[in-house]
């Protein structure tokens, strides 16, 4: 099976109005930015977005958020995007959020094929409201449900054409996680190599759960919330 296809837009190929898709990266580190302007430019819409962020305005999945791509928002942490906040408080955008270490969970339940878990986090708060609790060894607990997508969405450091993956850093929150989670998984690179130059010891994603890939180009890297101290 020859998984490398040419560049984004081949890759996003056969994402359809109404689908679910995962994406990966933490907040703008490791975020699939060549498969992201590809969507934009696909036009696909009514879109269900898993993503532990949104973007911001003009970056990530910010861009889908202001062509009205997505219609549904399942993330984490929002906070950097004022057009989210636009939309959701107008009822524009539907939202779902979760706590961060329910929302990883979520997803590496769906590539392990567990349905169901319980989980302390959310329990008492609305994020437990219309679930399933159990108390288990004094505690309580809130079931919480797989997720999965029909695409899922990547980005790594390396890969090799055989779909194997090295990630760097932060970017390897969500990243290997969601891209078990896919029925379809597309992995952007920054360096495509030939099968055999990784260290197998070095592998997060192993190729079999990886259906496309190809390298990209032209990262951009931001950085969300840039932090210094003053020079002594």
């Amino acid at each position: 099976m020859n998984k490398v296809v040419k560049n984004a837009d081949e890759a996003v190929l056969g994402i359809q109005d109404g689908m679910t898709l995962m994406l990966g990266g933490f907040g703008l580190c490791g975020i699939p930015e060549n498969c992201i302007a590809a969507l934009v430019r696909s036009g696909a819409k009514d879109l269900t977005c898993i993503s532990n962020n949104a973007g911001v305005d003009d970056f990530g999945l910010g861009l889908l958020l202001q062509s009205r791509q997505i219609r549904k928002m399942i993330s984490s942490y929002v906070g950097e995007n004022d057009e989210f906040e636009r939309q959701m408080l107008s009822g524009e955008l539907e939202v779902d959020l979760i706590p961060q270490g329910t929302l990883a969970e979520r997803c590496r339940a769906g590539g392990a094929g567990i349905p169901a878990f319980f989980t302390p986090a959310g329990f008492g708060t609305e994020v437990a409201e219309g679930k399933e609790t159990r108390n288990f060894d004094g505690k309580m607990h809130v079931m919480e449900r797989w997720l999965r997508a029909d695409f899922a969405i990547v980005k790594a450091w390396k890969g090799d054409t055989q779909g194997n993956l090295v990630y760097r850093y932060t970017a390897r929150n969500f990243n290997p996680l969601m891209a078990m989670a896919g029925r379809t998984t597309i992995a952007e690179v920054e360096e495509l190599v030939e099968p055999g130059t990784l260290d197998p010891n070095t592998i997060h994603t192993p190729g079999i759960f990886v259906q496309r890939i190809f390298q990209g180009a032209n990262y951009e890297k931001r950085i969300e919330q840039r932090t210094t101290r003053k020079r002594s």
